[in-house]
């Protein structure tokens, strides 16, 4: 118990010293109506007491000076700006702008800390593991640096070691952080606009993730199992014997700097092959594997002989799941062929909009959105900003869009910058399109939609396992009287007429049934003759069961049966 108390203390000693520095900083920087609006004066004797005055430089604008404090604030700071940065719909593009010069790069630290943290994670004899430690980083990051070394058997290694004390400090900061937002929720007006605590939320769990190096290791070999026959791509191997949570081991990758663009020639590289390759590998994560790096800037892709890349840094990766990229690709598809209402629909599923009654006026403004965007030439076009000011039109009318698409702007933003810096006129919209069109068709292909069919058939066991039970709560709750309902008869005059007219349809809809069924069973059989590798027998039986269907339908909506 005395232990628990100490620990508390120590706790809210770290808080209030953390709240000095923070309110500290954003009074030096000329955020004082910020924190007076918040009313953090009334809640900190130190700052009535010894309020600092803050002389923040005047030629620097508002945004500017924002950037300078997130900077100076730290690590989760500066990873929260850089989160920030993302979300182009919710902040101006200045501000932005300024948020995306946050830099993610700290002096190292000490290499007996380094040591230590060895020492803890392997044990005392770390020679067993290493038979060459260089005592220099080769980079230095807020979280952690990377050093060489080389294993017994002559194998050069990187690990990434993460920072002491940064899990404590980045919990202390996004506890702060957390009572912040509400404040600002509380207090500032307009400010639920950008949904403070969620945000802060979405922050901390991100940066959680990417603290957690055993769970960067696993997104490395996904990756490098999905291009493992892809000879465009290079992911670092893992040596999982020497990976915890705190250090990563993977092969060292000598390659040269992908901003390094003046040595290109001495080396045989090309610059169009290595800026096409570095798309196409973007949109091979994207559109086939619904899983991508988020972060390819410069400092995280080196480029190797044959113009093969590879990327560094899997901290922050994107998932989008197969609607989301269906429905991408009709967004895509749809700014190639000018059509506002592709956008459109695509927009309204992957944002679950239904005010379906805007529709015209959504669509006239996608139209005059595309209008002064796309019909430009070819090379002037750039996909990361396109995105970005449809996302901000689309909050004017209330469409928020999930948040795996703002960071995917953000890599497409990040990757058109590399790609248009290797070739200036690099068209990504055009390197996209033929990913978007492959997947779309494979949406409608048999095969996928014999997929669906089998996917709903589980939906509909789980549904008839559970229906029982459903039922009998319906019940109970309409023997307590929590529920009722009311019966009204209408045209029981004419029952008699379409008393034949409906028993012939339910007779219908169970051959109808049954059809699909055996369709479905000769399609899985697998048996000749096939197109395609699918039973042509099981392709007639759906053709037949859909024209059957389509029939039903009509002669329920010709009879007013719906």
């Amino acid at each position: 118990m005395f232990l628990t108390r100490i620990k508390g203390v120590s706790r809210t000693y770290r808080h209030v010293r953390r709240y000095r520095e923070i309110t500290g900083v954003l009074l030096k920087h000329g955020f004082g109506e910020f924190v007076t609006a918040l009313g953090l004066e009334r809640r900190l004797v130190w700052l009535r007491r010894h309020k600092p005055g803050g002389d923040p430089d005047q030629a620097l604008s508002r945004y500017q000076r924002a950037r300078l404090a997130l900077a100076e604030l730290g690590p989760t700071f500066i990873k929260l700006g850089q989160m920030l940065s993302t979300r182009r719909d919710l902040f101006p593009p200045e501000l932005v702008a300024e948020l995306e010069k946050l830099q993610d790069e700290v002096p190292p630290f000490p290499l007996a800390e380094v040591q230590q943290i060895l020492t803890e994670e392997f044990g005392d004899d770390t020679t067993r593991l290493f038979l060459d430690f260089q005592d220099t980083p080769l980079a230095s990051a807020s979280i952690a640096q990377v050093h060489e070394a080389t294993t017994p058997d002559g194998t050069r290694i990187v690990l990434k070691i993460r920072r002491p004390r940064i899990k404590a400090q980045i919990e202390t900061d996004i506890g702060i952080m957390h009572h912040l937002a509400g404040l600002t929720e509380r207090f500032i007006e307009g400010a639920n606009v950008f949904d403070p605590v969620r945000l802060v939320d979405e922050f901390a769990k991100n940066i959680r993730k990417e603290l957690d190096f055993k769970l960067e290791a696993s997104r490395m070999v996904r990756t490098r199992r999905c291009f493992q026959d892809d000879p465009r791509l290079r992911v670092p191997e893992v040596y999982w014997d020497i990976c915890t949570e705190r250090v990563l081991a993977m092969g060292y990758v000598a390659g040269l700097k992908v901003s390094r663009v003046e040595e290109f020639e001495v080396h045989g590289l090309d610059r169009r092959a290595v800026a096409e390759r570095g798309a196409r590998i973007l949109m091979s994560q994207v559109f086939e594997h619904g899983f991508f790096h988020a972060d390819p800037h410069p400092g995280n892709i080196l480029v190797l002989p044959g113009n093969t890349l590879c990327l560094l840094d899997y901290g922050n990766v994107g998932t989008l799941s197969d609607r989301v990229r269906e429905q991408l690709s009709n967004m895509i598809l749809g700014f190639v062929e000018r059509d506002e209402r592709r956008v459109t629909a695509a927009v309204f599923q992957m944002a679950h909009f239904h005010n379906y009654a805007k529709t015209d006026q959504i669509e006239a403004d996608v139209a005059a959105f595309m209008e002064d965007h796309l019909y430009r030439p070819v090379g002037d076009i750039r996909v990361g900003p396109l995105l970005s000011d449809l996302s901000r039109l689309l909050v004017r009318h209330d469409i928020h869009m999930p948040t795996s698409f703002f960071q995917l702007v953000k890599c497409l933003s990040t990757l058109e910058g590399v790609a248009t810096m290797l070739v200036p006129d690099f068209d990504l919209l055009e390197t996209a399109k033929p990913f978007a069109r492959k997947l779309v068709r494979n949406q409608l292909h048999p095969r996928q939609a014999l997929h669906d069919l089998m996917s709903a058939g589980g939906e509909y066991r789980k549904l008839m396992r559970d229906l029982p039970s459903e039922i009998r709560q319906i019940v109970t709750l309409f023997k307590l009287g929590e529920i009722g309902f009311k019966v009204e008869h209408r045209g029981l005059e004419s029952l008699e007429h379409t008393h034949d007219q409906v028993s012939n349809r339910i007779v219908f809809g169970i051959v109808l049934a049954a059809l699909i069924v055996g369709s479905s069973v000769m399609v899985l059989s697998r048996i000749p003759p096939k197109w395609h590798e699918i039973p042509i027998v099981g392709l007639v039986g759906f053709l037949v069961s859909g024209l059957m269907g389509f029939w039903l339908l009509y002669s329920i909506i010709k009879h007013g049966r719906m």
